[in-house]
C-alpha cells in the first residue's frame, strides 16, 4: 500500500501544474518530438524540460530519441491508474452521499395525510 501511495503522489504531483496537463493533452492525439512540445509555452526550453523531466519519472510520458530528435509519447496505463483511484473515491463518495439523502428523507415528515 505504501508504494501505490508513493505512485499516487508522483502521479498527482506531475497532474498538478497546467504545463504538464497541457503536454499529456497534446500527447493524447499523437507523439511529438520535444520542440513542437515546448512551442506553445512562453518559457526556455530548459524550464520546459524541467516539466518532462517530472512527466517522465512519474511514468506518465516516455521519451526516444532517434538520431538528434527526441520525441515524447504518453503512457497511457499510468493515466488509467490515477483514473482508477478517482474512479474508486467517486463510487465512496456517491455511496455515502446516497445514505445521508436516504436519511434525511427518512426523518422529514410526512405528507400530512397521516393526521
Amino acid at each position: 500500500m505504501a508504494n501505490n501511495n508513493l505512485s499516487l503522489d508522483t502521479a498527482f504531483y506531475a497532474l498538478s501544474d497546467p504545463t504538464r496537463r497541457a503536454v499529456i493533452s497534446r500527447l493524447l492525439r499523437r507523439s511529438a518530438p520535444v520542440k513542437e512540445l515546448a512551442e506553445p509555452f512562453k518559457m526556455g526550453l530548459p524550464s520546459f524540460l524541467k516539466h518532462l523531466r517530472v512527466l517522465e519519472e512519474s511514468g506518465f510520458i516516455v521519451t526516444e530519441k532517434i538520431g538528434r530528435t527526441r520525441t515524447c509519447r504518453v503512457r497511457v496505463e499510468r493515466l488509467e491508474e490515477a483514473e482508477n483511484w478517482l474512479s474508486e473515491q467517486r463510487k465512496l463518495w456517491q455511496a455515502a452521499t446516497d445514505r445521508l439523502a436516504h436519511y434525511v428523507e427518512e426523518q422529514m415528515p410526512g405528507d400530512g395525510t397521516d393526521d
